[in-house]
């Protein structure tokens, strides 16, 4: 990926520059990792200060601030990298919505303005819901019905929707959407990680439902490729294999809780009385049926092959917790 960029840049000429949102994540800052200094980056995160570059220019702004569209004023932007997304367990849905929804479309609508010549928009595999019908594996034109099953997940499917419609519409933003699996790793703050990095973890009794888990620093390629290439479309992002979640928990060092899974209500009730952020009631159906998704049509079209086992990720949790032990 760096010798890609590497020879970007030795071309005499100007390099593009790219608008990387969410700066503070760290999957952003895995993106401008491999992008730096081969693109001229400009970085914008509307919820953290955490990133910082002495050649980056970064911002800390909301999308639907004057102050945001002065930067496209300001910077002769390129392409989009929109990875800014307020995450599943942070504040409400509403809140959610008006970052999510109504500043992805503050966003598009920029870059349409200011003649922006791609977008790369982040999605979540969480857009297809988790019911006991999925088939075996989810391809790229599998109906979204995320927001049928519960409200708290209308603000995902709205954001990728709006970014379908600029895709079919505007074909000359050269949209691309992709729709990864659980990202983990270092540094990743969402919900599975956070199970992940926890010494406890739920586990609804009778069920054991595959998941998928890609490495930060594979899914920072996987975004790189998607813009270096730019083949517009929607494409899954995930690996090839699948571990049963309490299967993951104990590679990861987790004590199981064991939660009951009948009646439903109950089960409901004792996860909001549990009050863990990394596992929202809203979420509850994700961790009895599985979402998988066929990432074959990405790994083609890009020549996407991941790096990182699911066994490193699995070692990588269970190595923090006997550090902080030792530390204790």
């Amino acid at each position: 990926m760096s010798q890609q960029l590497s020879r970007r840049q030795q071309k005499d000429q100007p390099k593009p520059c790219v608008l990387v949102t969410g700066a503070g994540g760290a999957l952003a800052r895995q993106v401008i990792k491999r992008l730096w200094p081969g693109f001229d980056v400009v970085a914008v995160d509307f919820k953290r200060r955490g990133f910082s570059h002495p050649e980056i220019p970064t911002y800390h702004v909301e999308y639907s601030k004057r102050a945001f569209e002065d930067i496209f004023r300001k910077h002769k932007i390129d392409a989009i990298v929109h990875l800014g997304r307020m995450g599943l367990y942070e504040f409400d849905h509403r809140r959610r919505y008006a970052a999510n929804v109504l500043g992805t479309q503050k966003l598009l609508e920029l870059a349409k303005k200011y003649e922006v010549k791609q977008v790369i928009a982040l999605s979540t595999y969480f857009v297809y819901g988790a019911s006991p019908y999925n088939p075996a594996l989810l391809t790229e034109d599998a109906p979204l019905k995320a927001s049928e099953l519960t409200m708290d997940l209308v603000d995902s499917v709205e954001l990728e929707n709006l970014a379908t419609i600029y895709l079919w519409k505007y074909p000359e933003l050269n949209v691309t959407i992709l729709r990864p699996c659980n990202i983990v790793g270092p540094g990743v703050m969402n919900s599975i990680s956070l199970l992940l990095g926890s010494k406890t973890a739920p586990v609804v009794m009778g069920f054991s439902p595959m998941m998928q888990f890609l490495h930060v620093e594979d899914m920072a390629d996987a975004v790189s490729l998607a813009l270096i290439k730019n083949k517009p479309g929607i494409y899954n992002v995930a690996p090839s294999d699948w571990v049963p979640y309490p299967s993951a928990l104990e590679s990861c060092g987790c004590k199981k809780i064991n939660l009951p899974s009948m009646p439903s209500k109950l089960t409901k009730y004792l996860v909001k009385r549990m009050n863990l952020k990394a596992f929202p009631s809203y979420l509850l159906n994700y961790y009895k049926y599985p979402v998988i998704l066929d990432g074959r049509a990405f790994a083609d079209t890009f020549g996407f092959i991941p790096k990182h086992s699911v066994n490193e990720i699995f070692s990588y949790y269970k190595e923090q917790k006997q550090q902080f032990r030792e530390l204790v």
